[in-house]
């Protein structure tokens, strides 16, 4: 439907024909010709209306935009068409030739469709901010290299000023334009970093050592410029100027230490800014609420990462009285219990002690109730056809939810499966259409599973268990959902998994080693992480098979993987493998002397100390094969290593380097020499005599952080170097006499 001649009654058609009906955006969609049109009226309006008043072309722009805006919304098909006709681009030109003469009905426009043009954008390209979504694999890089131009210096030194725009319109598209649109970590610095031109040019000066001006004084003092204007709309009385803010600070502060920590420290002049933004969650307006919450949870949660002793559990309580209350009423909206449960999420997220703040003050029993609510047991066409996304998406972060709370405390596990009785629930949730159900119940199932008492009952009695099994053996299934039912796997087949022979009948091996070569990073690992699971305690028979099918080429290529992660699994499974005298010759028959030793020499020379502390175990358990000590003893290379991990390695590495020593001197007296070759003998009675200073440490070596260099403060360490040491001087002396 291409309009020939435009006007204001006839965009306002079409922009009515828009509102609330995904069919008719993907109709106009196709309308590349139209569309064309419509945004070139946003700056060329003179074209459609060459003998009309200035106030109609005006009014032709702002509909123009209205009708832009409202497509944005719709979905992939529209995004598609306006990049192709380059709309982002031309909204940005027309923001900024706006003059100040111009209606301010006219900028708000312009920029309102511009924001919901960029969240289409960022959305696409990801990750996404609530929950799981479709990806669009065959439009992602050309909306990248859109969305990554938007955040060039040239774009931001147009979208950026409009947070001081003296229109409350404008200020709140620009804000919401940072919350929706900041996704990755590059532009979280190309915002919070940006200055306006004329503060970039005394920030520049200030570098110079005879103009430095005071860190009070400085440009990119607090936060930076756009962390200080969001932070002073806060105090604006506009609720939806501030949520806007909120919204936006939140987005900056999320994985920004630098930005989190100006939020959460309190300036010489005044109190912190988080302690604003918790006064707003308690305001009336749920929306309100709910941003200040986002953005509190952002701030704790990145000030200090991986610190749990220094969160600010005072105010993660403050957020979960509010998101609890929120979660627990029927009289909310779907998406705000949506946007709830998401926040209680990422609050409590990979935490332990936050976790079970949350189990205390009745989170879970909440999402409980909420899911069972929501959640009919009984299968039916309606239910999978006609359910609202909106309840789709509320059952996936309700379940999101549960999974992190009960991920690492075994009581609370047991209650998600006993007393909450969320099990059927759960189960049912595995083949619902909706793909953020499907991975948010694999996320449960991980959860609970970790339990052993779980594992042998509940997984087992339900058929849970099979069920993960069923979604992880489907071949056209999402390979997040994959991902997710791999990881539930890597549980399933642990040696106290009465699940472990069934999956190993149904074809569980075969599965993995398909994944293996599936491509895909992460599914490779989890097969790799499941295989190392399933060769645990395994017998020499169940390992032979494993490696039939595994292929030991194959298992060579993953030892030496350019991914450290890849290899620390790799030589987990060969650990694993080689628990045993008869096992560990079947690694020498299969791999060889030399390739299995190159793959422990370059390992053990590895900048990553986990790779590192595998190598180790794997060498450790070869010294407990006697035949198989000469291979070690033989090469210089792996005894050099072996030496710099007793002295200059982290406890969990000595541990294993000086079990292996001890074995090599106690079963075999002449390894004496080799070792004495090495040095080891003398890093030996340093770990047993030194008493300060600091020992002098090969300058290749890496192990700066956590380093030992010391005395020897591991008790299991001491003693068996003291032990090693006696039976090298024994064997010395044993020797000589002969």
């Amino acid at each position: 439907m291409t309009i020939i001649t435009v006007n204001v009654p006839t965009l306002k058609k079409v922009k009515n024909t828009l509102i609330g009906s995904p069919t008719a955006k993907v109709s106009l969609a196709r309308d590349e010709e139209l569309i064309a049109t419509i945004v070139n009226c946003v700056n060329n309006p003179h074209l459609q209306l060459a003998d009309e008043p200035q106030s109609s072309r005006d009014d032709i722009r702002i509909e123009a935009a209205h009708v832009i805006a409202s497509l944005s919304y719709g979905g992939s098909a529209a995004l598609r068409t306006l990049m192709r006709v380059n709309a982002p681009d031309a909204f940005l030109f027309a923001i900024s030739r706006i003059r100040s003469t111009e209606p301010p009905a006219l900028k708000a426009a312009i920029t309102r469709a511009f924001r919901a043009m960029a969240a289409a954008l960022a959305d696409t390209v990801g990750p996404s901010q609530w929950g799981l979504r479709t990806n669009n694999f065959d439009m992602r890089n050309d909306a990248k290299i859109t969305l990554d131009y938007i955040f060039q210096s040239a774009a931001l030194d147009v979208l950026l000023p409009l947070l001081c725009d003296p229109n409350p319109q404008v200020i709140i598209s620009a804000a919401q334009f940072v919350a929706s649109a900041v996704r990755t970590q590059a532009h979280r610095a190309a915002v919070s970093e940006w200055l306006p031109p004329s503060e970039r040019t005394k920030e520049i000066k200030g570098k110079r050592g005879w103009e430095k001006p005071g860190v009070t004084k400085s440009p990119s003092r607090q936060g930076g410029w756009v962390v200080r204007v969001l932070t002073s709309l806060l105090h604006r009385n506009n609720a939806k100027l501030q949520e806007a803010a909120l919204s936006a600070l939140a987005s900056l502060a999320k994985d920004n230490q630098s930005v989190a920590l100006t939020l959460a420290r309190a300036p010489p002049e005044g109190g912190a800014t988080l302690s604003t933004v918790l006064s707003l969650c308690k305001l009336r307006f749920v929306d309100l609420q709910l941003a200040a919450c986002i953005c509190a949870t952002n701030v704790i949660r990145s000030a200090h990462p991986g610190h749990t002793s220094t969160t600010d559990h005072a105010a993660a309580l403050s957020v979960m009285y509010v998101v609890n209350r929120l979660i627990a009423s029927d009289s909310e909206t779907p998406q705000t219990r949506t946007k709830a449960c998401f926040t209680l999420f990422s609050l409590v997220s990979d935490d332990k002690e936050l976790c079970k703040l949350a189990y205390d003050r009745g989170s879970l029993s909440k999402l409980a109730s909420l899911v069972k609510a929501i959640t009919p047991l009984e299968r039916s066409v309606e239910w999978e056809e006609d359910e609202p996304e909106s309840i789709s998406r509320l059952r996936e972060a309700a379940l999101t939810t549960v999974a992190a709370i009960s991920l690492f405390d075994d009581d609370i596990r047991c209650e998600v499966t006993g007393t909450l009785k969320l099990i059927p629930a759960i189960q049912v949730s595995l083949s619902h259409q909706h793909l953020g159900v499907r991975y948010a119940a694999c996320q449960c199932v991980r959860a609970i599973s970790r339990s052993v008492a779980v594992l042998r009952t509940n997984i087992v009695d339900t058929g849970l268990g099979m069920s993960v099994y069923q979604l992880f053996q489907k071949q056209n299934e999402d390979r997040r959902i994959t991902y997710a039912a791999s990881a539930v796997i890597c549980n399933l087949v642990n040696d106290c998994s009465p699940l472990r022979p069934l999956l190993l009948e149904r074809g569980v091996l075969e599965r993995l080693v398909e994944l293996l070569h599936s491509g895909d990073a992460g599914l490779r690992l989890n097969a790799l992480w499941a295989i190392k699971n399933l060769l645990y305690k395994g017998s020499s028979g169940l390992k032979r098979k494993v490696m039939d099918a595994v292929k030991w080429p194959e298992l060579v290529n993953l030892l030496t993987d350019i991914d450290p992660e890849t290899q620390e699994q790799a030589f987990h499974v060969l650990r694993h493998i080689a628990d045993g005298p008869e096992d560990v010759e079947l690694i020498f028959q299969e791999m060889g002397k030399d390739v299995l030793l190159n793959c422990l020499a370059r390992a053990m020379e590895s900048d990553h100390d986990d790779v590192l502390l595998q190598a180790v175990c794997v060498l450790a358990n070869i010294a407990n094969s006697l035949s198989h000590q000469g291979a070690i003893l033989s090469s210089a290379r792996i005894l050099e290593n072996l030496r710099s991990c007793l002295f200059d390695a982290k406890v969990e590495v000595r541990r294993p380097a000086v079990s292996c020593v001890l074995e090599l001197v106690r079963a075999n007296p002449r390894s004496h020499k080799e070792l004495h070759d090495a040095g080891i003998d003398s890093t030996l009675r340093h770990i047993c005599e030194y008493s300060g200073g600091g020992i002098s440490v090969s300058p290749t070596r890496r192990f700066l952080a956590g380093a030992h260099m010391g005395l020897e403060d591991d008790w299991e360490v001491k003693e068996k170097a003291k032990e090693a040491l006696h039976w090298l001087e024994r064997n010395a002396e044993v020797d000589m006499s002969i």
